[in-house]
């Protein structure tokens, strides 16, 4: 439905208490400024466990638009609360959520629809820390988490595994994702609706790879767009990002990320984050902007996909 923006009020969800909470606070900042020169009404709601539902149930929007990220926000629980409290909102629903989430569980389906993954391994945190849980080169990553929060890059010829890791329970948990390290680039596509935007070749400065460092701070990363890969590849990396998308049950606007070794062709997904950061370094805006689609209409976009029983 077409919403009349001085008409609709907009609870802007944003901040909450996961590892994400700082990134969240910007993408919350900046949509909701620009959801105003849209000519929305907003009301920016800093999520606390405590006060969420009866803020919600104070303010009585129209729409939410979440843009929480990580734990909390981004899996789930905060769409089974407006599911709960029937407020229409934006990005996808509970099942989608949770599923692209759990980055082993959301690789099951994507093994079922063709889409191409790295070999991986659920291993308790103890056994990460006592020895190499397959052969170098690997990445250790929590596996629910997002923005690159407690990953770890084991590289070839290393003699000692992440023992870290037991120091990062709380990021954690009980186990660790052991996931075959792809070298090469590192590629993005955004879905929007039932179209995938253009590629991203993201060309990381300082480690060298996307880290949160690289995704969030000025300068931290060069987005070439389009990506100067193959055409062929192009094409691949939107057709899976919209299978990903489709497969898991997402709505509204995802990401999917890809890892594309140039020597060997290899192309993976290695993750689809359903709520994507909005921040002025992020990556959806950008590929919005260059399919002709400003940060304003993006917005605004998303608010008239809003709805429940997502």
């Amino acid at each position: 439905m077409s919403r009349v923006p001085s008409q609709t009020t907009v609870a802007v969800l944003l901040g909450g208490w996961s590892a994400e909470r700082e990134v969240s606070l910007s993408s919350g900042k900046a949509c909701t400024a620009a959801l105003e020169r849209a000519g929305f009404k907003t009301v920016p709601i800093d999520v606390k466990r405590e006060t969420v539902v009866a803020e919600l149930q104070r303010v009585k929007p129209d729409v939410a638009f979440n843009a929480l990220h990580g734990k909390w926000g981004e899996d789930g629980c905060c769409a089974a609360i407006l599911e709960t409290l029937q407020i229409p909102y934006t990005h996808s629903g509970v099942l989608a959520s949770s599923l692209a989430m759990h980055k082993e569980k959301s690789k099951i389906v994507f093994r079922a629809a063709g889409v191409p993954v790295a070999e991986s391994l659920l291993v308790p945190l103890e056994d990460v820390a006592a020895g190499h849980p397959m052969k170098p080169p690997y990445v250790v990553k929590p596996v629910a988490e997002g923005s690159s929060v407690g990953v770890h890059i084991v590289l070839e010829g290393a003699n000692t595994p992440v023992k870290a890791v037991l120091d990062e329970r709380a990021t954690f948990g009980s186990h660790a994702m052991v996931e075959r390290f792809v070298p090469g680039r590192e590629l993005t596509c955004a879905v929007i609706g039932d179209r995938a935007l253009g590629v991203i070749d993201i060309v990381s400065k300082g480690s060298g790879w996307y880290d949160y460092e690289a995704k969030y701070a000025p300068g931290g990363s060069q987005h070439i767009l389009p990506a100067q890969i193959p055409a062929d590849v192009y094409a691949k990396c939107q057709d899976y990002a919209l299978a990903a998308h489709n497969t898991l049950g997402c709505r509204g606007v995802s990401r999917t990320d890809f890892r594309y070794d140039d020597n060997t062709g290899d192309l993976i997904v290695l993750e689809v984050n359903t709520q994507p950061g909005m921040t002025g370094t992020s990556l959806v805006p950008e590929l919005a902007a260059h399919a002709g689609q400003s940060y304003e209409e993006l917005v605004t976009w998303m608010v008239n996909d809003a709805s429940v029983d997502r």
